[in-house]
């Protein structure tokens, strides 16, 4: 593989790269002619490629003279030439169509001899195609027509503006439906009721239409100021307003929409999850509860289900089918809007699943529905996270050569030119955290190769007894620490981590070293020998072990993932990376994500942007982080050695508090230099940039605190997107 096939993607060949007008199709080779084609996907629409050679036909080497090749098969350029006995050096350059400038390909000179060849690729050195984008949720967008929250339509408008402002990418957080309770602890977007279905609430209602009633519609106009004008997105009560028009709507006019042949074709095409989602739907909403156990008779899915209740409450499932509909033409019109003026959208693939959700409900059989998935503990979560997801049962999922995977990939490239791989680390390994405990600290990884006694021993020095699998302390009766924390006992809630080993549950007799297990009083009660002989085992297990087999669990479910569709794979692998997972992304033509602030060198304390891999997507700051204002201003010692360290300081100096726009800027543009095939900053650190137009109080645009599992997801622009132009915010 090379590192131009990422250019043979969706967001490229379909959208940057597109040839609005193409030549006319070059048709058969004429009696006397060869025909020579190069693959050279990485061009503007104003840029041609062209031959130009030693021979006069082919220009004496002058490249206003060069012979453009026909682009009617695009990445593929092609031209016939006689076939001739005069041999001639030629090579291929890149000309721009309106000022005339050349970029030659490297390497040495070809030779022509009268004979054709199609498997040429272009030679592109350093000639490296890098591109901008932005990074936003689409609810944090703000427009003057939105209803308290962003939508779809959102879209074409920031898509205006970064085009406008040379950028190639929007970027947004997960779009599914994560309606389960209608409080805002549905906010949180990684947490879907469906992998498939679309979320209600991005739903344009002013491009829906108007109510029948005259009265109504002034009502819900005051509802839609009112919300629009809030600092935050009040969640529950933007759905609340947003559900109750649409039902309206729906009960007016609905029946127009669902006798039209646009509906019944994307019912039929949607079939397999759109049925089972408007079941789930229709249940939940009549049980109030998502948790399909307490259904009764329809608590364990069958095929059934859908078709009977279809018959028996038509209106709420062509209700539920209604609303996917429109959402799906609206993204789709949006989608399409983007891609047609050279904007690529980028999606974002949750690595988990609700246990509450239609796939739970519908293909229990792919999840291990009795675990959660986490992460280990970091700087910004100490006790590690638990997603609360159930963690994939993944040699069932190999059964049918991950068919579900592919279905949803399939789906989301119906709407995204690229995508983002939640946490590509659970593809080699996830962590994993028993039903019974509730801090990420008592999981582990899975899959993996657990130690058994004897291994301890012989391998380390180290001798295992069975008391490292208890808590140190008492812990107040409690059976496990989920019900320490259900009883609001952190106390001993927290005891429940002190312990050096957990037991692997499928493989009596082998255990995993607890993470972060130095800070047990376990360990710390050891002899000084013994401790030693467990940093050496812990060493081993986490950094040495597992990287060929870990390496083996990828290579076994992502190629199937990134071949299932033309979209481009980004990943998303921050954390405690295997030693493997480099190579392995490469392999696979995966981009990595690179984020100053989490540097993946070891000993560094900042990442360096001029050094960072061609193959990767770099930014300032991700969702789960403050933006770059606020880890600047959070701990100023820091600060001073990170722009120290970046040489920042030579244009913008730092001062205590607030940082200023210009180091801001500077910071931003380090990234806009780097090597990095792709620099997509958050919208809120390109706002940063304006001393005029940034937000007062920094703090209210972090969307997540990744150590609060209860955490609010509000962050709304306090600015409209129609606004942005206004603002020299992105560099062309």
């Amino acid at each position: 593989m090379t590192d131009r096939n990422p250019f043979l993607t969706a967001p490229f060949a379909g959208c940057i790269f597109r040839r609005p007008n193409p030549s006319d199709p070059i048709g058969v080779i004429a009696e006397n002619r060869v025909r020579l084609g190069v693959i050279a996907p990485e061009l503007w629409p104003d840029e041609e490629v062209a031959i130009v050679g030693s021979s006069p036909q082919l220009g004496c080497w002058e490249t206003s003279a060069a012979l453009p090749l026909n682009d009617s098969e695009f990445p593929l350029w092609q031209i016939d030439l006689p076939i001739g006995s005069q041999h001639a050096e030629y090579k291929f350059i890149i000309r721009n169509r309106h000022n005339g400038s050349v970029v030659w390909e490297e390497g040495p000179n070809r030779y022509y001899a009268g004979r054709g060849d199609m498997a040429m690729k272009f030679r592109y050195g350093q000639h490296r195609w890098r591109g901008s984008g932005v990074a936003v949720p689409i609810f944090s967008l703000r427009s003057e027509s939105d209803f308290g929250v962003g939508d779809f339509y959102d879209l074409k408008l920031l898509a205006d503006w970064a085009k406008s402002t040379g950028q190639s990418f929007i970027q947004i957080l997960p779009v599914n439906d994560t309606t389960m309770s209608r409080t805002n602890a549905d906010s949180y977007p990684y947490n879907a009721n469906s992998t498939f279905a679309l979320h209600p609430m991005y739903l344009s209602i002013s491009e829906l239409g108007p109510l029948d009633d005259p009265t109504e519609t002034k009502r819900f106009e005051a509802i839609r100021a009112q919300l629009n004008s809030r600092p935050i997105v009040d969640y529950s009560a933007v759905n609340k307003a947003k559900e109750e028009y649409v039902r309206r709507f729906f009960a007016e006019r609905g029946e127009e929409t669902i006798t039209k042949p646009e509906f019944a074709d994307f019912v039929a095409r949607n079939a397999s999850w759109l049925m089972p989602y408007a079941a789930w739907c229709t249940l939940r909403d009549r049980y109030n509860t998502a948790d399909s156990s307490q259904w009764y008779e329809y608590a364990v899915y069958s095929s059934g289900i859908p078709v009977h209740l279809l018959l028996t409450d038509r209106d709420s499932m062509l209700y539920n089918m209604f609303v996917q509909y429109h959402l799906d033409r609206q993204l789709r019109e949006a989608h399409d809007y983007a891609r047609s003026i050279g904007v690529a959208i980028k999606g974002d693939i949750p690595i988990g699943i609700s246990s509450s959700s239609v796939d739970a409900w519908q293909s229990p059989e792919l999840f291990n529905l009795d675990m959660q998935a986490g992460a280990p503990p970091d700087d910004f979560a100490v006790l590690g996270q638990n997603w609360g997801f159930p963690t994939y049962n993944w040699k069932r999922m190999a059964s049918d050569g991950y068919m579900w995977w592919r279905q949803r990939l399939t789906k989301m490239a119906e709407y995204f030119d690229a995508y983002r791989i939640d946490h590509v680390l659970g593809f080699f390994r996830i962590w994993q955290i028993p039903r019974s405990a509730t801090h990420g600290l008592l999981g582990y990884f899975s899959p993996a190769l657990p130690l058994s006694a004897e291994e301890m021993i012989i391998d380390f020095g180290f001798n295992f007894n069975q008391t490292m699998l208890m808590p140190g302390m008492p812990t107040g009766g409690y059976s496990s620490q989920a019900d320490a924390d259900a009883a609001g006992d952190r106390l001993m809630a927290d005891a429940f981590d002190d312990v050096l080993f957990i037991a692997d549950p499928s493989e009596p007799g082998r255990y995993h070293p607890r993470i972060k297990g130095h800070d047990t009083s376990h360990y710390r009660s050891l002899p000084t020998e013994q401790r030693q002989a467990f940093d050496r085992l812990y060493e081993n297990f986490f950094y040495v072990r597992h990287n060929d087999f870990w390496r083996e669990q990828a290579m076994c479910k992502l190629p199937a993932l990134v071949q299932a569709t033309p979209m481009l794979a980004c990943a998303e692998d921050l954390g405690m990376i295997p030693a493997s997972v480099p190579q392995t992304l490469a392999d696979l033509q995966i981009l990595s994500l690179e984020v100053q602030r989490m540097p993946k060198a070891y000993g560094h304390e900042f990442g360096h942007p001029a050094d960072y891999p061609y193959l990767s997507v770099c930014t300032t700051s991700t969702h789960d982080m403050a933006g770059l204002r606020g880890w600047l201003a959070d701990n100023h010692d820091r600060a001073i050695r990170f722009i120290a360290a970046e040489k920042y300081s030579d244009n913008a100096p730092l001062k205590p508090g607030d940082p200023t726009p210009a180091l801001c800027r500077c910071v931003i543009d380090s990234h806009l230099s780097s090597p990095s095939m792709l620099a997509i900053i958050p919208i809120q650190d390109y706002l940063a940039t304006d001393g005029a137009s940034r937000r007062t109080d920094y703090k209210a645009e972090q969307i997540n605190d990744p150590a609060n599992p209860h955490h609010y997801w509000c962050y709304r622009m306090h600015l409209p997107v129609e606004s942005l132009p206004k603002m020299d915010l992105s560099r062309k």
